[in-house]
């Protein structure tokens, strides 16, 4: 089992931002702001650890916001000089943006400069929302500017801090119900040098087709005109999650036809009664029936049985494959039936289906059994 993260960030963090902090602010309480921060720290998570550092910061740092962020910005160490492989290091300075989050909205100049430098060491993605709620018309002016800017994690900032469904972070409601302000900043950044942003904007993308499936298209259909290969993996990766879902037209824009001239054959599921906790591995043939060479999509869907008895289905990324005419591979895949944190298992029968170019043909199926 992984380390929970918030072993990573142990009593060592608060130690290490006092001596930062007094380093440039000799009338800092060192020791009384480390025991404030570690009081019940040992308790909570890595989120609330990050808060808890900040309302600690908060009581020993001067009563003037603006006086105490400068303290802060002038206590900091180098930017980030690399875009991946960063480890837990910049997490150092969570208790930064939850410190601008929760106390600098009064403020925004201030504020905005703070996180400007924070992202460039750390990501101040959790700390602009706050800032894009209250003020929707000078935030989304700013990130403008700073998608043009020349360090990266600033420009990352823009569309990863725009996110409608941002993991670990409230989602973004207004532009749920109305993404094109996000979409005018993903356009500045679609072919960016940068596969560190480019990865962030596919993932803005995915984000807004949850709640806006046809805006998706349309957007990845739009983009793929004169697209460079770059932003061609960009439309992949934000088209994923909707080719799983078998939204009408995504196919279409990635290059697949609606109905693969193929022919399914030597399915097999096996066992046919496997145990949970066990796997059950699914194969098959695919043979080309047309006259001509064709790409085809093959993913495949288990409908798992829920708690209620009825079935909820999962789609397996699979491959694509390029196939002459008349020619047969074989395909499969091993499926875990192992009880996860993600999915729990219940006793009953699973329909397989492969989906070629998104369409779906039955497979079989199999009868899961706890004995």
């Amino acid at each position: 089992m992984a380390e929970p993260l918030k072993n990573q960030f142990g009593v060592d963090v608060p130690c290490k931002i006092a001596g930062m902090i007094s380093a440039k602010f000799h009338r800092f309480s060192a020791d009384a702001f480390v025991r404030d921060a570690l009081d019940g720290y040992e308790f909570l998570d890595l989120m609330p650890r990050g808060l808890k550092i900040a309302q600690a910061l908060r009581r020993h740092l001067p009563d003037d916001y603006a006086e105490a962020v400068e303290i802060l910005i002038n206590s900091l160490g180098p930017k980030l000089e690399k875009t991946e492989n960063f480890g837990m290091a910049p997490f150092l300075y969570l208790p930064h943006v939850c410190f601008v989050a929760g106390y600098g909205l009064d403020h925004f100049e201030v504020s905005m400069h703070a996180q400007y430098e924070l992202t460039q060491r750390f990501s101040a993605e959790f700390s602009i929302r706050p800032f894009l709620e209250r003020y929707p018309e000078a935030t989304l002016a700013r990130l403008t500017i700073w998608a043009k800017d020349q360090n990266p994690h600033v420009r990352r900032l823009v569309s990863e801090g725009t996110r409608p469904r941002l993991p670990w972070a409230p989602r973004l409601r207004s532009f749920q119900k109305d993404p094109r302000p996000v979409l005018a900043l993903l356009e500045l950044l679609k072919d960016d040098p940068e596969l560190y942003v480019r990865r962030s904007v596919a993932n803005n993308l995915n984000d807004i087709g949850k709640d806006h499936p046809l805006i998706l298209v349309e957007t990845a259909h739009r983009w793929m005109t004169d697209a460079t290969d770059e932003r061609r993996w960009l439309i992949h990766h934000a088209l994923r999650s909707a080719v799983k879902r078998a939204e009408p037209g995504v196919l279409e824009v990635l290059g697949f036809g609606k109905n693969a001239k193929v022919s399914v054959n030597k399915a097999s599921i096996t066992p046919e009664r496997p145990m949970i906790g066990d796997s059950v591995a699914i194969a098959f043939e695919i043979t080309n029936t047309d006259s001509q060479r064709q790409r085809v999509l093959v993913d495949f869907r288990v409908h798992f049985v829920k708690a209620n008895g009825k079935t909820s289905p999962k789609v397996f990324k699979l491959k694509t494959i390029e196939l002459a005419p008349q020619e047969a591979v074989q395909l499969g895949k091993t499926i875990s039936l192992a009880e996860m944190t993600t999915r729990k298992h219940y006793t009953g029968t699973h329909r397989v289906d492969v989906l070629l170019n998104g369409c779906a043909l039955p497979l079989g199926s199999f009868e899961l059994t706890n004995d």
